[in-house]
């Protein structure tokens, strides 16, 4: 099948694309969906954890609306995966993070997923979406071998895609995130933003300042909010950020009603206070034209989750494609630059 692509935009030529790095027919274990992965750097390797949803396939979507089952709700573990070049990965042979210890201890724990790494002084703090009983949480975890996660704090609902800078800023924490509200914001039409918050220690959280409205961001229709944890560069701090669009058409998904695209989107940020943009570019720089991100389990889907600047001035961009495989792109910091002040 020849599939067509109904996007407006298409991912500039500096960008180059590798494809999936880690799919399901990467992991020893029962996987189906492997997306949204946080990786850093940590102890002269490169460090991926993904998500890793299973217990369900494209089939039994089709079953689903034949009428025949209704298997469609999937179970999550977190992965982990080491490589030496950050191309080639070896996948761990049992996952890293699971939700049962956390529920043990608190029933109101149902999931969670969505990692973001970020190395600070030494130490690898992992942001993560929980969901509960009684709403979705972003979470903050400590660890230094990835078998131990010690939670330092959680959100109240709703809130998630929340990312950490990997060094204090004007002596305190800060973080990307985007709260989801349903009332106010979002009562008549969803629209979450982009906003910031500062911490003296990771546990407490304040001086919440909003970031960027999704009316800012002419190529969303819907909802924007954090992607990779953020890069430091000469001129600012290099953020990509996910955008959503609602479409008029339908999408390749194996869930027939979905109609969201996602695009990666680029923004600079101050380096002195990062709740200030310098610029933003003014057409995404990660598009889901490629067969992998047009179809999957939710096609159209582009979401950074991970961003390495190199010594020698490349940025390894990893990114989730259709909710189902766990990508990397590259480009030159100095390309991303001019992209993002539109001058290229």
């Amino acid at each position: 099948m020849t599939l067509v692509n109904p996007h407006e935009f298409r991912t500039p030529e500096f960008v180059k694309k590798y494809g999936p790095v880690v799919t399901k027919n990467d992991v020893p274990y029962p996987a189906e969906l492997v997306f949204n992965a946080g990786i850093t750097k940590y102890n002269n390797k490169y460090v991926m954890i993904f998500r890793n949803d299973y217990g369900f396939c494209r089939q039994d979507f089709a079953d689903f609306y034949a009428g025949i089952s209704d298997n469609t709700s999937p179970q999550t573990n977190i992965g982990l995966a080491f490589s030496d070049d950050g191309i080639n990965w070896s996948v761990e042979p049992t996952p890293c993070w699971d939700v049962e210890p956390l529920r043990a201890k608190d029933p109101e724990v149902s999931r969670i997923y969505d990692p973001r790494m970020t190395v600070i002084d030494g130490k690898c703090y992992v942001c993560f979406a929980m969901n509960t009983l009684h709403g979705l949480r972003g979470g903050i975890a400590v660890t230094e071998d990835f078998d131990q996660f010690d939670i330092i704090s959680l959100t109240a609902p709703d809130n998630r895609n929340m990312v950490l800078f990997p060094e204090k800023i004007n002596g305190l924490f800060m973080r990307l995130e985007r709260p989801m509200p349903v009332y106010s914001r979002g009562r008549n039409k969803e629209a979450f933003d982009l906003w910031s918050s500062v911490s003296p220690d990771l546990e407490f959280w304040g001086r919440t300042k909003l970031v960027l409205g999704k009316e800012q961001v002419p190529f969303a229709g819907s909802k924007i909010g954090p992607g990779a944890p953020p890069v430091k560069t000469k001129e600012g701090w290099l953020c990509t950020y996910h955008a959503v669009k609602n479409m008029d058409v339908d999408l390749y998904a194996w869930e027939r009603s979905w109609r969201k695209a996602y695009y990666g989107g680029l923004m600079l940020l101050d380096l002195e206070d990062p709740s200030k943009i310098i610029s933003i570019a003014e057409k995404p720089l990660l598009m889901p034209d490629s067969d992998y991100e047009l179809d999957g389990f939710r096609g159209s889907v582009i979401f950074p989750g991970g961003m390495i600047l190199e010594d020698n001035g490349e940025v390894k961009i990893y990114y989730g494609a259709a909710d189902t495989v766990e990508c990397l792109a590259t480009a030159d910091v100095n390309d991303l630059l001019k992209f993002v002040k539109n001058e290229i």
